[in-house]
Order: structure tokens, then C-alpha cells, then sequence
């Protein structure tokens, strides 16, 4: 935001026009806003171990609950990318049968994520059903 102030300022002096503060004031807008939400928006999503299935929770107005089974679960994945990488977090994702109760759970730690991949197959392999 401060690059996006700064800019407007340096070409408002160079011009010696008002123009430039109405595409820099509307992005500090945007980017302040996009800083109060980004907490609560880390904070929709959840997860949740239970005897049969993994619930998993996201969204603040719409939100979405998916229980999967573990008996269904085809595929446990952990993806990153390169900031993913460079903070050290990844991404779990869960496929079944259904292309609906596709989950992806964003922001665990390596360590975290290749635990909790461990523990879904491990209770996965356990409950299969089906074929």
C-alpha cells in the first residue's frame, strides 16, 4: 500500500495533476480491505478427525461443510508450490468418486500436512468399501 501511495505522489508531483490519486486512492482501498478480511478469511477454514469421516469447513458467507468418509477417500495429495516452499506451508487435498467432495486444506505446515496424509491413509486403508 505504501508503494501504491508513493507512486501516486511521485507521478501527482510530475504531472502536477490530481489524476493520479483517484487510481491510488482506489487501490489503497482495495488493498486495505483485502487486509482486514484476509484474518477472518484464514480462519473459515477447518477441519475436523472423527470416528468415520473428515469434516472440513470453509467460507464466511457461504459457507461450505463436507464430510467425507474414509472408506472413500481415493487419493491423498500434498502440493506446494514455490512460496508455498518459502513459507513453509502446503496443501493437503482429498479426491473421492465424487467430483463435489473434493477438499483441499490450505495453509498447514509440511510437517502437519505429511502427518495428517499419514493418518488418513492409515484409517483409509482400514475402512475401504466398495470394491
Amino acid at each position: 500500500m505504501v508503494i501504491v501511495l508513493a507512486a501516486a505522489v511521485v507521478l501527482s508531483l510530475v504531472s502536477q495533476a490530481p489524476w493520479p490519486w483517484v487510481p491510488g486512492g482506489v487501490a489503497a482501498v482495495v488493498l486495505a480491505w483485502t487486509a482486514l478480511i484476509t484474518p477472518r478469511q484464514a480462519r473459515s477454514f477447518g477441519y475436523q478427525l472423527r470416528a468415520d469421516d473428515l469434516v472440513f469447513r470453509r467460507g464466511i458467507l457461504w459457507q461450505r461443510m463436507v464430510a467425507v468418509p474414509y472408506g472413500r477417500m481415493q487419493l491423498v495429495d500434498i502440493t506446494h508450490g514455490p512460496l508455498d516452499r518459502a513459507f513453509g506451508i502446503a496443501q493437503l487435498r482429498l479426491v473421492t468418486a465424487a467430483a463435489s467432495t473434493g477438499v483441499v486444506i490450505p495453509g498447514l505446515t509440511q510437517d502437519a500436512a505429511e502427518r495428517l496424509r499419514d493418518t488418513l491413509i492409515a484409517v483409509a486403508e482400514t475402512r475401504r468399501t466398495g470394491l
